[in-house]
């Protein structure tokens, strides 16, 4: 029998008439990534040519219209709005302000709880602290221990009890396990396996009697499956981190919600462009009787609110020069979409990798990696500015250079497709080497034919290799180069290293795949 069900299934869960109903509407969003301005169609930052056009999604100025439209018109009914985390890290606002203009939006659209995303730590725990300390709204994350940090303790709750409307609605909350790879919680913040942490959440809330328990997670949707089949007394999951669209009218999303063991799922894809707005309805025991709503996209339909456009202008005025730099051209569309860069060979992906391994190919360099994961937006055709390169390349990483075994290699591209069918940043984009892998196949033993400069790799031999500092330092399960050989982690920063080559290319990049890497 199928696990999932649609939102038709949702409604016929009604088992009779209950002695009281309770209506509770949530807004919600998930994975801002610091798209403070509007987006266009490839969810890097969008011009005022492309608003004039109509051709501009999301923005904080939207989101501000959109939920303050809502609050109007749901004026005396039960309201929550909730933010499934990582509002760091994805433009050149975080860039440049570090989560000060992330606080100060937050702020103005006025968020009842959000959730601990892993971006959050991309500059360490100091900057989530100033972060907690300047936004009014309540963090939490039940799977993290923060007591043992000088900065963030007391900062961030395992969950929080919220009343609306004279009931009492219970927000736990968990963070992807994988954070210390992902990102930099540093060693003081310690996590706890998600659904046993969940569960003992779950269950101090109902102890107090609190009988609808919501979960406002980051953890991407396999693990949400998995945590609403693993845990017992929960009602809604709201989720984030693996950016997916749940939507009953755009194709191929998952149906909004998707029914897990009884549990309803969401999620609103990533970066503004959606708020989820939905309706849940709870008899008198506290059981989902019935739940409806969708993803609203906010396109050109949602005007921006002019008070927060004004001042996103304001914050955006001393990198505007920087950002509208142009540094080359694109003949088409360089694609860097996460559903494509961390599951194959993309366009974009060959961009970075060549353009690192032509930076170092005099020191005798022979092989790139790229996590997928840091690649964060494709760029479309035509110019291509300095603020578009910083977009799909935000974390401000060096270029790092090392030396390796053909067989540390080997293991280096077993861990990039070990976690590809969740979506994991660590999937390796490359250059100077091809190699096959069969997703099917148990981790650990699923890359085959890895060739190197046109030879078979030799498992015994010593090569140069160049990454990014960030993956060189272990971080997306790359623990075997943390010790590597002659290793240099303070190169140019990679958005330099991939402006340069674009600029190099005499006017115009062609974008391209070339079957380096093959999908058996």
């Amino acid at each position: 029998m199928n696990r999932f069900l649609t939102t038709s299934a949702v409604l016929a869960l009604t088992t009779g008439v209950a002695q009281a109903e309770y209506t509770l509407n949530i807004l919600h969003i998930n994975d801002l990534h610091s798209r403070i301005e509007s987006i266009n169609a490839f969810d890097s930052t969008c011009d005022a040519e492309g608003e004039a056009a109509g051709e501009c999604f999301g923005g904080v100025a939207r989101l501000k219209t959109y939920i303050d439209g809502r609050r109007a018109a749901l004026e005396g009914q039960n309201l929550l709005v909730l933010d499934a985390g990582d509002q760091f890290q994805g433009s050149l606002m975080y860039t440049t302000y570090k989560g000060e203009v992330e606080a100060e939006m937050s702020n103005a659209i006025g968020f009842d709880v959000m959730a601990v995303g892993n971006h959050e730590f991309d500059d360490g725990p100091e900057a989530l602290a100033k972060f907690a300390d300047a936004a009014d709204v309540p963090i939490i994350s039940g799977n993290i221990d923060v007591s043992q940090s000088n900065v963030l303790a007391g900062k961030v709750d395992d969950h929080i009890i919220l009343e609306v409307g004279g009931e009492r609605i219970g927000i736990v909350s968990a963070l992807a396990t994988d954070t210390p790879e992902t990102s930099s919680p540093g060693p003081n913040v310690i996590f706890t396996p998600e659904i046993e942490a969940m569960q003992a959440d779950i269950d101090a809330l109902t102890e107090m009697g609190v009988n609808k328990i919501i979960a406002l997670t980051h953890l991407g949707v396999a693990a949400d499956t998995r945590l609403a089949e693993g845990v017992t007394g929960l009602d809604l999951i709201i989720g984030g981190h693996s950016h997916t669209l749940f939507s009953n009218t755009e194709e191929g999303a998952m149906a909004y919600p998707t029914m897990v063991n009884g549990v309803p799922i969401v999620q609103a894809y990533a970066y503004s462009k959606y708020v989820g707005d939905m309706k849940v309805v709870f008899d008198d025991d506290g059981n989902v009787t019935s739940v409806e709503g969708d993803s609203i996209l906010m396109d050109a339909s949602v005007t921006p609110d002019e008070a927060i456009l004004a001042r996103v202008a304001e914050l955006a005025g001393p990198i505007e020069e920087l950002k509208g730099t142009v540094i080359g051209e694109a003949s088409d569309v360089i694609e860097g979409s996460r559903e494509v860069c961390r599951a194959v060979e993309c366009a974009m992906g060959n961009l970075v990798a060549d353009a690192m391994l032509d930076r170092v190919a005099d020191q005798g360099v022979t092989i790139a990696i790229q996590n997928g994961g840091g690649l964060r937006a494709s760029i479309d055709s035509g110019e291509i500015t300095m603020g578009e390169v910083l977009t799909v390349l935000p974390f401000q990483n060096t270029l790092a250079t090392f030396e390796a075994t053909g067989e540390t290699i080997i293991a280096a591209l077993e861990n990039g497709v070990s976690e590809v069918a969740d979506g994991a940043g660590r999937f390796p984009q490359v250059a100077g080497l091809t190699y096959a892998f069969d997703a099917a196949a148990e981790p650990g033993s699923r890359v085959s034919d890895v060739m190197v400069g046109g030879e078979p790799i030799d498992p015994a031999a010593t090569y140069g290799v160049v990454t990014n500092n960030y993956v060189r330092n272990g971080g997306d399960g790359y623990a075997m180069f943390k010790d590597a050989a002659n290793a240099y982690d303070f190169g140019p920063g990679l958005e330099v290293v991939v402006a340069d080559y674009i600029a190099a290319q005499g006017g115009t990049y062609s974008p391209y795949t070339d079957g380096r890497i093959t999908v058996k």
